[in-house]
Formats: C-alpha cells, sequence, structure tokens
C-alpha cells in the first residue's frame, strides 16, 4: 500500500510481532485499522485478505496458517510444509502488503486468502 500512514503501520505490526508475538488485542485493532486504509485505497483482494486474517486471529488467537513454501519438501512421498510458526507466517502475510505493485505477492496475498477462507 502507498500511503504513508499505512506503510507506517506495517512496520509497526512487524516490530509488534518480533517484541511480543501474537498479541490478539492490540494486533487485532492495527489489523482493522490497517484494513481501513485497505478500504479507502479500493484494494478488495487486501480488504478481504485483512479481515479473514484478524477473524482467523480473534478465533484461535493465533495464526494457524503455516507460511507460505515456493517449493513443497518431499520427504517419503509426503508433502512436509517448511515453516509452521505462526508469528513468521504472519509476519510474512504483513510484508506482502508493503509492495502491492509485486505480482508474488499479490498472488501469495491469493493463496493466503483462500487458505484462510478453507480454514
Amino acid at each position: 500500500m502507498e500511503n504513508k500512514e499505512a506503510q507506517k503501520l506495517i512496520d509497526k505490526i512487524l516490530k509488534n510481532l518480533d517484541k511480543t508475538g501474537i498479541n490478539t488485542e492490540g494486533l487485532v485493532e492495527n489489523l482493522k485499522t490497517l484494513r481501513g486504509y485497505a478500504l479507502e485505497a479500493q484494494i478488495p483482494l487486501v480488504v478481504k485478505v485483512l479481515r479473514l486474517t484478524y477473524e482467523h486471529i480473534e478465533a484461535n488467537e493465533s495464526f494457524l496458517i503455516p507460511i507460505l513454501d515456493d517449493e513443497p519438501i518431499e520427504e517419503d512421498g509426503d508433502v512436509v510444509s517448511g515453516d509452521n510458526d505462526p508469528v513468521e507466517s504472519l509476519k510474512y502475510l504483513i510484508s506482502l502488503l508493503k509492495n502491492l505493485n509485486n505480482k508474488g505477492n499479490i498472488a501469495d496475498l491469493k493463496e493466503y486468502r483462500d487458505l484462510l477462507n478453507d480454514f
């Protein structure tokens, strides 16, 4: 998102995740505020992903969607997910919002949207 206040809020969320992990109270409020910026900028994908994200966090007290893998690892014929750390996965999701001109970021946001919808 190009809004300077939104960029500052993204940075704040990422710093807070590093410091305190998934602290649901402040995090959910920040995600709702960030969603407001996405509404103003008329970015429907980001609006949807942020709503699904904070609803997921409220319901589960964590972020249970694993970080996206570029290439899944196979062990003995089974696909093994890489990093299941909720904080790292959420940090990756939030960092995707910093550059919405990147087609890879948009593709990953769509994948997160689908995973959150299916959860």
